[in-house]
């Protein structure tokens, strides 16, 4: 372990990320009544360049009318790269209850995006007098994005979340593909003849877990696209879990309880890992550092890789 031990990250569940448009205010007490862990009101990309102002408007209200319960509320403000993106954090602070707990912001590219957010983040709270700090989420969407990702991970002390925006990430690395997440029919190998695909998005999102991992800032899939194919949602969800993430976007209600499924540790893995846990200690008492379990060696990393499966699982109980 290095000298300076990385902090650790928020210990809230973020499981399922639910999106929807600040456009359509009806889907916000279904989204509320959710089993999602986090909700995102969107004013970006789901939201048409002449209804921005309605959909701000529609948010403010909801903060603080829906009752929302134990969820993280988030708002994703447009790209700073727009005209809207100042408006939309100084009329969310300046007029919303403190019912909101962050704001996420869209195409990343590098820490001064953040910063600069942070600085007016900061000015309003201020000036407003505004009791709770308001959290960031990043979405790692574009070539800058991921070039700059270790830095971005460092960039401000009110980061928590991370996440990875397949569409515009495709898009910006110039990928011939129109698909949101998932395996892509022309991403393959062969080998004696037959097809074998791999996941062209494991490599960003590697880079994405090693720099939240180091920087104390969970790490978390975006979206999946094709709604109808569950079983290509679980594939991708569980890949993205095996890797470290915590959680992943849900596009459409239907995907939270996928991801719901797939991010909390199932009863068996817990199990497993406490056993882990209780050879090692049994080990150590006899003074070995390592022990047998269930025909497979085991030691110090065994009991570190077992600690953080407990540890989600008592994260997400409560």
């Amino acid at each position: 372990m290095s000298f300076r031990l990385p902090p650790a990250a928020p210990a809230r569940p973020n499981r399922c990320q639910l999106f929807g448009p600040g456009s359509r205010p009806a889907l916000f007490e279904k989204m509320a009544a959710s089993a999602a862990d986090v909700i995102n009101l969107d004013l970006e990309d789901s939201v048409a360049p002449g209804d921005k102002s309605e959909a701000r408007r529609n948010i403010i209200q909801a903060i603080g009318d829906v009752d929302w319960g134990s969820k993280h509320l988030s708002v994703r403000i447009n790209g700073l790269d727009t005209p809207y993106w100042y408006r939309d954090i100084v009329d969310l602070l300046e007029q919303s209850s403190d019912r909101l707990d962050q704001i996420m912001i869209p195409k990343v590219g590098c820490a001064a995006d953040v910063y600069a957010v942070d600085a007016l983040v900061t000015a309003v709270e201020a000036a407003k007098g505004r009791k709770k700090r308001i959290a960031l989420e990043v979405i790692i969407e574009t070539a800058a994005g991921i070039a700059h990702v270790e830095e971005i991970a460092a960039s401000s002390p009110r980061l928590q979340a991370m996440s990875l925006g397949a569409a515009d990430f495709a898009a910006s690395m110039g990928m011939q593909t129109t698909g949101i997440g998932g395996t892509q029919e022309n991403y393959y190998m062969v080998r004696e003849g037959v097809k074998h695909w791999s996941d062209p998005w494991h490599w960003a999102q590697a880079a994405i877990v090693a720099a939240c991992r180091t920087h104390g800032v969970l790490p978390v899939d975006g979206p999946f696209g094709d709604f109808s194919d569950d079983e290509g949602f679980r594939a991708q969800a569980r890949r993205s879990a095996t890797l470290g993430m915590v959680g992943k976007w849900a596009i459409h209600p239907k995907q939270v309880a996928l991801a719901n499924e797939v991010f909390t540790p199932s009863e068996a893995q817990v199990t497993e890992a406490r056993e882990i846990l209780a050879a090692m200690e049994a080990a150590k008492a006899a003074g070995q550092g390592a022990a047998t379990y269930k025909g497979r060696l085991i030691d110090i990393a065994s009991m570190r890789q077992a600690e953080v499966i407990v540890r989600q699982a008592e994260i997400i109980g409560g």
